[in-house]
């Protein structure tokens, strides 16, 4: 169903609460005989109407996480369940279509096609989730301040300006989930505040939020923060 432009209104079809869920995550990455352990034993949910900010130092296991919880990497231990479905170790068509129906995914790179513009990236993510809504598209290009780089392809972007297009490519497809790894990287603070505000709609409409971030500003206004440190969640 075609989604309003305007609006970041999320279909219910009165199901539970829980968006998301990680139970006791590892990941090891081996390089030679030296083993590094990124996750240790993560574990998370993430509900409805939910903001929540990721915050630790760089190498902490942010990036690491999220790409376990998006099931763009599998964890060594442990799984990942997106709308009370399983996603670890499931097959790869069942991993993608559960990301094109659920989460919205921002990655630190990775995030557009190249040979495509701004607004292909964008229709092409919709198509995946069976959408086609030409205000959603011009909404979210104004909402990112990406309106005459519509047409623009990946090469032709400033670092900034590529971030917030692939936030758009992300958010096309109204996900009930999004995932996103510094959404705010390389902008001014009048355009962060504009994103901001345009997540904390999504939010309120029914939409769960994860982010990891470096940004005081996201972080302050989250509901909830997790921080993380070698691999574990330190406090929530």
């Amino acid at each position: 169903m075609p989604t309003n432009g305007n609006s970041c209104r999320i279909p219910s079809n009165g199901a539970e609460a829980r968006r998301l869920e990680a139970f006791e995550l590892y990941r090891f990455y081996h390089s030679g005989e030296d083993e590094t352990v990124a996750l240790r034993g993560v574990s998370l949910r993430l509900q409805a109407e939910e903001f929540v900010a990721l915050i630790g130092p760089s190498g902490s296991g942010k990036s690491t996480l999220l790409a376990c919880l998006a099931g763009l990497d599998e964890p060594d231990g442990g799984y990942v369940e997106v709308m009370g479905v399983r996603m670890s170790r499931r097959p790869d068509a069942v991993r993608a279509a559960l990301r094109a129906r659920h989460l919205g995914i921002l990655m630190q790179s990775g995030n557009l096609f190249e040979h495509l513009t701004v607004e292909a990236n964008m229709r092409l993510q919709m198509s995946l989730a069976g959408l086609s809504d030409r205000r959603r598209v011009d909404h979210l290009l104004e909402v990112m301040g990406l309106t005459r780089q519509r047409r623009a392809h990946p090469p032709q972007l400033s670092g900034g300006e590529a971030a917030r297009a692939g936030l758009a490519v992300a958010l096309s497809a109204n996900p009930r989930v999004l995932l996103a790894d510094e959404p705010t990287a390389e902008v001014d603070a009048m355009t962060e505040a504009t994103i901001l505000t345009h997540l904390r709609e999504r939010c309120r409409a029914g939409g769960a939020i994860l982010i990891a971030t470096h940004s005081t500003a996201l972080a302050a206004h989250a509901d909830r923060l997790l921080c993380i440190r070698d691999g574990r969640i330190t406090h929530d």
